[in-house]
């Protein structure tokens, strides 16, 4: 037996009873938008922070100083291994840098030629400007 008001059937959707679906991962782009074009290039700076961050990256130093300072601090074997990681970061973070730096070679190369084909004159006035400069 149905109510005699089945059909009449309104959904009320009092304050936090709806659907709550909601994105609850942080958003940590900002610090890295933020960084100033002449201080460092946010992509790169969060690519490095990806491979370690900054407490691992000044923790390493740390312990590679008191290895050289305080034997008795840092037992030599750590700060040896502490040396050998932050060389290996800083390799890493060299070729993130180089990578990033032949995309943008290649990145510029390719709307040049697109230039070129596409506006001539454009292209002409452009390649007299970076003559002068350059």
């Amino acid at each position: 037996m149905f109510p005699w008001l089945w059909i009449w059937n309104p959904q009320v959707h009092f304050p936090w009873s709806g659907s709550v679906a909601q994105r609850i991962e942080p958003n940590t782009n900002w610090f890295f938008d933020a960084i100033r074009p002449a201080a460092g290039d946010g992509d790169i700076e969060r690519k490095a922070f990806e491979l370690a961050s900054y407490g691992k990256q000044l923790g390493l130093v740390t312990e590679v100083l008191l290895g050289l300072i305080q034997q008795d601090a840092v037992t030599p074997d750590q700060s040896a291994r502490a040396l050998e990681r932050l060389k290996d970061i800083h390799h890493q973070i060299e070729t993130i840098k180089a990578e990033d730096s032949d995309a943008l070679v290649k990145s510029i190369s390719e709307q040049l030629e697109r230039l070129r084909v596409r506006q001539p004159l454009a292209f002409q006035q452009l390649a007299n400007t970076l003559a002068r400069t350059l």
